[in-house]
This record gives structure tokens, sequence and C-alpha cells, in this order.
């Protein structure tokens, strides 16, 4: 192993590392993203461990208890009555089916790796990122405590609904319920304070209570084949009568050789006496007495197979019993009516009927307790679901085969004394039912105070949510003793209330919304097929969850869209506050993965064609410069940067750093993070780049040519006009920003070229006026236009208007062209002034022969004196001054009253020359002196043995000049000047002579951004 014996401190050997991967909690690979390695510490100050459980003892039972709910035995008789058993079915088997597809991409999530606490929560934050899974994890850990509440008022209920607490008035049966929550609650608390071990030991009482509860009813209904129970509901006419309020179903009853009226004649008549005024439907219709529980060979299944949706206060009339009823009369005595309390309709069944199958989780919540996750969770949680499913639909068809509609229709059992129905039909006594659905809803709660702590506790633990960090702590076994007192102090809250018929759809739309992530997160992994998707249960496909997602949120907005909505806006809540204020974790979610896959789709339809017109916008790379230590030597530029760009678009920051990759790469690291630091400080979007390279010109060139990737690549370069470009010491700045004018002429991109970048105003600063001026000299594509249109899009240049200016010459119809130019920019949508400006022809002034002879004739005189490089850069200044100096005392009328900061001398030639070379610049200042305005020979041939040999210099120089002197006249206090940046020169030789008449052009002139466009249209008049 001597090859590897360099890299045994970052590569371990593969026998050393084998025991420590067979255990999870030990992982050293990857420890850095791995969850659990954030807390080593107090993993290894744990040297009790709480029990392990295994298939059936910490899924499967879990799981059933809980998806048993109060919902079978309280309500599951008047759904089959409203919804009929047909509209029932259909419910019951669209819950059943949306947890059966949940349970299914649970399982390929759950088998795809180890699953450590925290279950739902985990699966979904691993698959979907941090932000989704501490959102939905917190509002399942809501839904799952509150639902603990629902259930132990539950419990309360089917005492109330018994008479077990007697007759009490509103308020004080509310305080009973609130006082009985309170001691069930405090006692279940302390059960699960004790431990895991113990829960399940009471946990399996309980289930053995809830097992034979269901048994019990099954007898009852085969019981009811041969033998069907006495159980009588009175009718008057087809209204069900409410059984308070009379012992006999008769008007009349034969005492001896009298008849004699009955309660119930005493309450529908005003008298006891047989003339005695009575109701008029009392009057006209028979009492009758009808069996509620016929029996399931008594063909009633025929009435209750279709629904029999109410009108809130309604009266519960019997179906094929006719009724004498005289549509105009007034309703009276409707208080001795069974009466519906709620409008009944399709979508209500649903909210009421969901959250009894909403237990699903209960194996998974705790799968930090359990031996093998990966086996225990889709075998307990699929036979639990089958099993619960089975019982569900077998209810439905076996209430509506044994029990009539009106008893089915009655909810709290007005007409049958208030009994339970599935109470009377089960065998051998109702009381079994009574405590089975009491131990129902007890154990159901308990789980639910065992469930939600863990849940809190995994979330607290990551660390995603930073004011919960307090509850990952618990006991030394591991029990979640913080989150234990929290989700007790919630579950409290929720019986203080005493009433949660309004919170009990949210309830539902937070474990729906649970689901519908889960489903989510397989598909996506499915779909993206990243290469750590390796789940061990293969019966999965992305289509099921694709359907189990859509089932989710169909139930959502079926049970209720408002609660729908609700519980979505506190899950965006939580998102945002853990996208800003939460801790930055990685976990190869498939939220990044599908962004790269959706990056990866629109690069290749960028590469399609180029962007329309219309959907043009400048793509900028900015080039920065660095100094020594790595700081940017130019903020302001990104000041600018953000802006134009508004946070829209592609943002490129580059820099470079020169030298070789190996020996440079920390000083790029460090400019890569000033890059970033500045970035985040002027709020650009974008990305940074830093490229090393031999040489400063080399790098900015690949900056160029390979910023971007594919289609998304930048059409536009901003870099800053070089100052004191002739110093000697700047010169290669200069060279190299005339390069970069060459490269992005030639590549077709646009470039901005802002002049005294340091009087640029800052993000911070406002101008409350002023002015935008656009020198339209040439067309460029409309990028003069567009981006002072951009510019006021920003806060800083928001108040200021825009003028534009252009020019016309002697023969052009400067009123025709204002005319062309304001319909022009009416089209465009562009407010702005317009102003046409005259340039005539003029006589050529001395000051600029003399500049453009000292700027041709002074590299090619230097040369010849053999001076060396900075020698030479210097003497040229000197000559500049020298000469400036001279006309300006000879001829002051016929020279530019401004002149450019970056036009200051520069001192000293360095060494000592001879006598000659003394003489030979002072012959050549000589003749700059002499020639103030050549006559047209003398543009040919100046005399004093200096040759001029390019005309065109003159006149770029004239024309420069003249377009300064307008300039200046007009936006002399704008805040800022776009004019057309003129062309680089051909050859080489030309180079300090363009920078030159860049100078001159621009002198005078506080902020001005040069432009030049990528020869193609920016803006365009069509919609």
């Amino acid at each position: 192993m001597a090859l590897f014996e360099e890299e045994m401190d970052t590569s371990p050997m593969v026998s050393s590392l084998l025991s420590s991967l067979a255990n999870y909690s030990n992982l050293t690979q990857g420890s850095k993203e791995h969850e659990e390695a954030e807390n080593n510490e107090e993993a290894r100050k744990k040297t009790v461990q709480a029990p392990r459980m295994g298939t059936i003892m910490g899924v499967y039972l879990p799981c059933l208890q809980n998806i048993l709910g109060v919902i079978l035995f309280l309500r599951m008789t008047w759904l089959v009555g409203a919804g009929g058993v047909l509209g029932t079915f259909t419910i019951v088997f669209m819950c059943c089916s949306t947890t059966m597809l949940t349970a299914i991409s649970m399982s390929a999530i759950a088998t795809n790796g180890v699953v450590p606490a925290g279950g739902s929560y985990y699966m979904i934050s691993r698959s979907l990122g941090p932000e989704f899974g501490g959102a939905v994890g917190i509002c399942f850990y809501l839904g799952t405590t509150f639902a603990g509440a629902m259930y132990i008022l539950g419990s309360a209920a089917i005492f109330k609904m018994e008479g077990l607490e007697g007759a009490e008035a509103e308020a004080a049966l509310l305080n009973n319920m609130r006082v009985f929550g309170t001691i069930v609650l405090s006692f279940m608390a302390l059960v699960v304070f004790v431990g895991v071990k113990y829960v399940n030991k009471l946990a399996l009482v309980f289930l053995a209570c809830v097992i034979l509860s269901i048994l019990a009813v099954y007898a009852g209904v085969i019981k009811t084949s041969f033998d069907p129970p006495d159980f009588p509901v009175c009718v008057l006419g087809n209204r069900t009568l409410v059984s308070k309020g009379f012992d006999i179903c008769a008007k009349t009853i034969e005492r001896g050789n009298a008849t004699v009226t009955t309660k119930l004649w005493r309450a529908f008549c005003d008298s006891e006496f047989l003339n005695a005024t009575c109701d008029e439907y009392f009057t006209n219709n028979n009492i009758s007495q009808i069996q509620g529980i016929p029996g399931i060979t008594s063909g009633i299944l025929a009435e209750n197979l279709f629904s029999t949706f109410m009108e809130k206060n309604s009266m519960l009339e019997k179906r094929g019993i006719p009724a004498v009823l005289d549509p105009e009369a007034p309703e009276t005595n409707t208080n001795r009516y069974v009466l519906a309390d709620i409008t009944s309709f399709f979508t209500l069944l649903v909210g009421i009927y969901f959250p009894s199958v909403t237990g699903i989780m209960a194996g998974s919540n705790r799968s930090g307790d359990l031996q093998d996750a990966q086996k225990s969770i889709p075998i307990g949680t699929i036979m639990a679901i089958t099993t619960t499913s089975i019982i569900y639909m077998s209810s439905v068809i076996l209430f509506g085969a044994c029990v009539d509609g009106v008893v089915l229709r009655d909810k709290f059992g007005e007409g049958v004394n208030g009994n339970l129905v599935i109470g009377t039909l089960a065998w051998p006594s109702p009381w079994v039912i009574v405590f089975g659905s009491f131990f129902s809803t007890c154990g159901a709660g308990l789980q639910s105070l065992t469930g939600a702590p863990r849940l809190l506790q995994a979330i607290a633990r990551d660390g995603i949510i930073p004011f919960l960090r307090a509850f990952g702590h618990g006991k030394a076994n591991g029990e979640p003793t913080w989150a234990l007192l929290l989700t007790a102090c919630i579950c409290e809250i929720g019986i203080l209330i005493a009433s949660l018929d309004a919170v009990a759809p949210i309830l539902s739309m937070f474990f729906l919304m649970c689901y519908m992530f889960v489903n989510l997160a397989c598909a996506l992994q499915t779909l993206l097929r990243t290469p750590n998707w390796r789940p061990r249960f293969k019966f999965y496909h992305w289509a099921l969850s694709l359907l189990g997602m859509s089932l989710c949120l169909t139930l959502m907005f079926l049970c209720s869209w408002y609660y729908a909505i609700v519980a979505m806006v506190i899950a965006s809540c939580i998102y945002k506050y853990i996208e800003f204020c939460g801790a930055e974790k990685e976990w190869g979610d498939g939220i990044r993965g599908i962004s790269l896959s959706a990056a990866r789709y629109a690069l290749m339809r960028l590469e399609e064609g180029p962007p329309h017109t219309k959907n043009w916008r400048p793509q900028i790379l900015v080039l920065m410069s660095l100094d020594v230590e790595q700081n940017v030597e130019q903020p302001r530029l990104l000041s600018l940067t953000s802006q134009l760009k508004a946070g829209k678009g592609l943002t490129i920051v580059g820099a470079c750093v020169e030298g070789t990759y190996l020996n440079n790469q920390p000083q790029a690291q460090k400019g890569d993070q000033s890059l970033r630091k500045l970035m985040e400080v002027e709020k650009v979007k974008g990305f940074s780049q830093v490229v090393i390279s031999s040489n400063l010109r080399d790098a900015t060139s690949h900056l160029i040519q390979a910023g971007g990737l594919g289609g998304l690549h930048h059409n536009t370069v901003l870099v800053s006009f070089p100052r004191n470009w002739k110093q000697a010491e700047e010169h290669h700045r200069c060279r190299n920003f005339i390069e970069v004018v060459r490269e992005t002429t030639a590549s077709h991109l646009a470039l901005l070229v802002p002049k005294n970048i340091s009087a640029y105003p800052s993000n911070g600063e406002r101008f409350t006026e002023g002015h935008i001026d656009v020198w339209w000299i040439v067309h460029d594509g409309g990028m003069l236009m567009l981006l002072p249109f951009l510019l006021r899009h920003h806060k800083v240049w928001r108040k200021c208007k825009m003028r534009i200016f252009t020019v016309a010459q002697m023969d052009d119809n400067s009123i025709q062209m204002k005319k062309d130019l304001m319909t022009f920019l009416y089209h465009l949508r562009f407010d702005a002034e317009v102003e046409v400006v005259e340039m005539h022809e003029s006589d050529i002034s001395a000051y600029t022969y003399e500049k453009t002879l000292v700027m041709e004739q002074r590299s090619q005189i230097l040369k010849e004196m053999h001076l060396t490089k900075n020698e030479r850069e210097r003497e040229i200044q000197s000559i500049t001054d020298v000469s400036r100096g001279s006309i300006r005392r000879k001829n002051p009328s016929n020279l530019h009253p401004q002149r450019s900061i970056a036009e200051e001398s520069v001192g000293g030639s360095g060494e000592e020359k001879s006598e000659e070379e003394v003489a030979a610049v002072s012959h050549f200042v000589l003749c700059a002196i002499i020639h103030q305005k050549p006559s047209h020979s003398q543009k040919k041939s100046l005399q004093c043995g200096v040759s001029y040999r390019n005309h065109s210099n003159v006149r770029r120089m004239h024309h420069a000049q003249k377009l300064n002197e307008v300039i200046v006249k007009k936006s002399q206090e704008a805040k800022l000047v776009l004019l057309n940046m003129p062309g680089p020169p051909k050859n080489r030789t030309g180079e300090e002579n363009y920078m030159e008449f860049l100078e001159v052009l621009t002198e005078g002139l506080n902020r001005v951004l040069l432009v030049r466009g990528g020869g193609r249209e920016v803006i365009t008049i069509y919609s």
C-alpha cells in the first residue's frame, strides 16, 4: 500500500472503514453533509439506548390504533345514512386509496437508506430540502398534536352521549369536558414520559379493546340475520319523532274501557282531552313504529343505496311512508321532530371522514425506535392500511344492509333515546362498544402524544429552525422530554377550546399536505433518476406517486377550499422563515436535482436560436480589477451594474489574476470571495469568476470568450475607462482596454465604458432631479435609448428625465429630423425630450492641428531618440504639456476651456539626455508653436523637417473637439451623458491616437457612459 501512503490522512483504508460503515451513526465518510455528524458529541454521551421494536409492535399496531379512531364509532353510521352506501363507499375508497398510494411512496423513500428519528419529516426534508421538510414537518407536528386533543375530546363525547354526565347546561357541559380532557391528557403525558416501552404495553390493552369492539359489531351483524334486536323508532306520518318527549309511541291508548291520551298527544295538542285543538300535521297523519335495525336479510340495503342530503333544520323523514301535508300550512312543533343539525353534502362528508385515515404515519414517526426501519415501515404501514380499509369498506356495506335510513341519519340518536346505533347493533352488549370506542380514542391520543414529540425533536436537532433547538434535548435514553412538555401544552390548548369542529378540517389539511409532499418526493426522485435513488422496495412507480399527490390535492379542496388555503399560507410562512433565518443545509435533496434538470432544459432551449428583440436585455460581463491584496479596485462598477440590471437577467463578474494556476489558486479564491462579498453588498444577483493566466491580457480574453454556459452567455461587456492611461506604469491597462474593445467588436458584443467611475452614484444615493442625456450620433441597434430606460427603473435614477440629442449636418433637414425622431420615440413608448443640434463646417483651429501633430509624431521622434519605454511615455506627456501651454499663451481664443483629469502631467523624464536629444525635442516643439493655421498645401506637408502623413487624424481630432464643445454646452449639468463610442483602429500604430480621440471627446464631462452596440437591434416598435 505504499502507493497510497500519502493519501492515508484524507482517504482511510477500506479495512478500517468497514466497521464504521456498518453503523450509520458512526459514519465518517461524508460526515460534513450527514446530519448525524452534527450531534457527534451528544451521541457519544448517550450510553443508554431506547428500546428497539419490530414491525408489529413498532409500526403495525400503532398505525392500526391511530386509524381506527372515533369516526368509526361515532360518525360512520351517519355518513352512510347521508351519503348512501354507494356515495360513502366512494369516499372511503378514495381516502383509503390516497393513504395506500402515500404508503407506497413512503415505503420507497424509507427503503432508500437509513431513516433515523423523524419519520415523515426526515423523508421529506432529505428529498425536497430543509425548507419544504421544515414547513411540512411543523404542520404535521401541529396536526398530530391537535389530533391528540381531538381524540381526548372524542372520549369525553362518548360518555356524554351515553348520558353518564347527566343533562347539564351548555357552559357546564363544556367545563366538564375541559376537566375530563385535562385529567386524561395528564395521565397520557405521564405514561409517555415514563417511556415508549410502557406506551406500547398500554397500547396493546387499548388495541385489544378496539379489536373486540369491531368483532362484536361483526357478530351483531351476523345475529341480525336470524334475531334482529328490538330497536323501535316512532314516526308521525313520515317524520321521525324525538324520543325524549314521550314514553308510548301512540296518540291514545285503551285503558279499561276508556280511551286515554298519551304524552305524545299532549305534546302536539293544547290539552289532554280528545276534543283538544291539535297540530294539523298531527291530526292528519297516523303514528307508526318502525324497526330501526331490521337486519341484514331485510332488504333495507336497496333503500340506503343512494344519498339523502339534508338542509339544516330540515326534518328527518322515512322513505316509503305516505304523509298528508298541507304545503301552505305553517310548520309548528318542529322541536318535537328530529332535525338535521347541519347542511350535508358530498364534500362535507369527505372532510368529516378523512381524519379517520390519518394515522398511517404513526409508525414512521417513531422510526428512531425501530430495529430495522427500512423493513418495518413498508410492511407494517401497508398491512395496517389494508386491514383498516377492509374494516371501513365492509362497515359501510353492513351498516347500510342492517340499519334503517332514519336511524342512520339520526346523528345524535335523538329518536332512539340517545343510544349509539353501533352499540345496539353489537353483540352481546352495547357497553362493549362504549368502552371499546373510549379506549380507541385514548389509544389514538396516546400514539399522537408519542409520535409528535419525536417529530419535533428531529426538527430541533437538525437546527433548521433556530428557536426550536432547545427541544432537541431529552433524557439519557433519547426520550424527548422538552418536546413532550411543549406537545402537552399545545394539546391542552385544544382541550380548553372544548370544540374542535372548526379546527378539524385544518388538521385534515395538514395531514393531506404531508401526504402530498411524500408522494411528490417519491415522484421527483424517481423521475430525476439520481444515482443515490436505489430503494429496496420495488413496488412503486412515479405515476402512482403523482396520482397520490393529485388525490391529496383534490381532497384538500374537496374538504374545505378556504381551510386548504389557510394551511398553504401557514406552510408558506414557515418555508420563508426557514429560507431566510434557518441554517444552511446541503442534504442532496431533489429540489437541487430538479433545479439542475430545469437549468439544463432551459439551456438547451436557449441553444435553439438567439433571443427575439422583444426579449433582449443586457446580460452583462463585468470586468473588474483586483489590487495586490485581491480586493476590488472599482466597486462602483457593481453599483452601476445593479442599477442597470434591477436583479434581472444574467450577470457575470469577472476578474483576472496573473500567474499560474497551481501557484496562484489561493489568490484567486480570495479574489472570488471579495467579488462575492461585494456582489452581496451591492445586491447584484449573478456569478463570479476569477481567471488565472500568465498575463492579464490573455485572462481578459478568456473571460470574454468563455463566460457563460451554452445559450446563457453575456451579450454586453462593462469595463471601466483606464485611469491615467498616459502614464507609463498604466500603459499596459491602456493596451488591454483597446484589445477589449477590439474583441467585443469582433464578437458582436455590446460594450459599456463608464468614464470617471468613482463619480457615479452608489445604490444608496438618490437624484431628486436632473437629466440623463443621450447623444445619438450613429445608430447602434437602440442601446443608447434602452439603457436610460433601464436605469430609470432603479430608485437612484427614477427622478431623472431623459433627453435625446442628435446631430444634423449641413445638408440635413433638422426640423424633419426632430419630427421623425419624436414619432420614433412615440412608437417605442419612450418619454423623452428631443433636440436636434446643428453642426456647421468650420475652419480647423491651430490647436487641432498642433494637437494632432503632437499626437502622431511623438512616438516616432522618441523612438529615434532611443529612449526607454517608460521614459518615452513621460516625455510624450511633457511634450504635450509644453505644446499646449505655448499655444494657449499665443492663441487662447481657439483653445478649449476644459481640461480632463486624465490629462494631468506626469513629471520628470528620468535620465540626463544629450544636448542633441534635447535639441531635437526643442526643434519639434518649436514647429508645433509656429504652425498655428496651415494653408491647404500645408495640410499635406508641414515644415521644419516633420512630415505630416495622416490627414484623417486632423479631421477626427477636429470633429471630436467640436462635438465635445456642443456636448459640454448642452449637457454640462446632466447627471449622466451617454454617447456613441468610436470604433477602435484597425492597425496597432494608432492606439495612442484612439485614446486621445476618446479623451478629447469626453473632456470636461463628469459622468460619461460610452456605448457601442453589438450589431443587432435591441428595441422594437412592435408588441
